[in-house]
């Protein structure tokens, strides 16, 4: 092993980088305007109305500690859809939103260093009642999807491809994948905001995970993928917003 590469990763993973800041130099001290907490949207895109945690009828209950000891990583799913209600509800136990403050502060379902929420959220859809095939970013604000991209003959061969090979991302009825915008963390912590965005994704995914319990679902984090191919998939720059985490979903036995 190379050791100085070892020691320079473990760095990462400790917070000693916080003591080497100036936090009165961050761009929040600086009063710089704060990124916007939702990526914008083409207006002209086709927009989907998710259904309101309030509406949920269909959605069977489960205990906490039932989710918890049943949790699993599933990588074989049902050929069966989800309902719009079941997206729904995943979508918003991963990055709802319960109380929109003002334009840098959004409180969510979900925990977030200084909240301020890194991660958009992407969807390629392959068996969701209702929605054609495609990839679509979920709107947190607005609780709805942004269709980004229409179903291309090879899409599904890209996401493999991209997901180092991987077959069960093209079998799931959908694939959350998680990009970051690290601006959104860095105006506040500056070099401190990468091992919180970090720790972030892992909050995100274990909410999908206990999610899909209560819904007879399964899914399973993937961390592992080429970095610019999934980039080019979902057509993001690789550098102010990059993949960062990713999670098929389907129905399970």
């Amino acid at each position: 092993m190379d050791n100085k590469a070892i020691a320079q990763y473990r760095y990462f993973l400790k917070d000693s980088v916080r003591l080497t800041i100036d936090f009165h130099q961050t761009d929040q001290s600086k009063r710089v305007t704060p990124p916007p907490i939702e990526k914008p949207f083409d207006e002209q895109k086709m927009r989907i109305d998710l259904i309101h945690p309030d509406n949920w009828k269909n959605l069977p209950s489960i205990d906490l500690v039932s989710a918890i000891r049943n949790r699993r990583s599933h990588r074989v799913f049902k050929p069966e859809h989800l309902t719009l209600e079941e997206m729904s509800f995943l979508l918003w136990m991963t990055q709802g939103v319960r109380k929109h403050v003002d334009e840098a502060t959004a409180y969510r379902t979900v925990p977030s260093a200084g909240c301020r929420h890194a991660f958009e959220t992407y969807l390629y859809v392959l068996n969701v009642e209702g929605l054609d095939r495609g990839i679509y970013r979920y709107l947190p604000l607005e609780h709805q999807l942004v269709l980004e991209q229409e179903e291309e003959n090879n899409l599904t061969d890209d996401l493999v491809e991209a997901a180092l090979g991987q077959p069960f991302p093209g079998k799931a009825a959908v694939t959350f994948i998680w990009t970051v915008i690290p601006y959104r963390m860095e105006w506040r912590y500056d070099i401190a905001a990468h091992k919180v965005i970090a720790i972030d994704a892992g909050h995100v995914c274990q909410n999908l995970y206990l999610a899909c319990e209560a819904i007879n679902a399964g899914t399973c984090a993937v961390g592992a993928y080429n970095q610019t191919l999934m980039d080019r998939l979902l057509k993001v720059d690789g550098n102010d917003e990059f993949t960062i985490y990713m999670a098929p979903v389907g129905k399970v036995s």
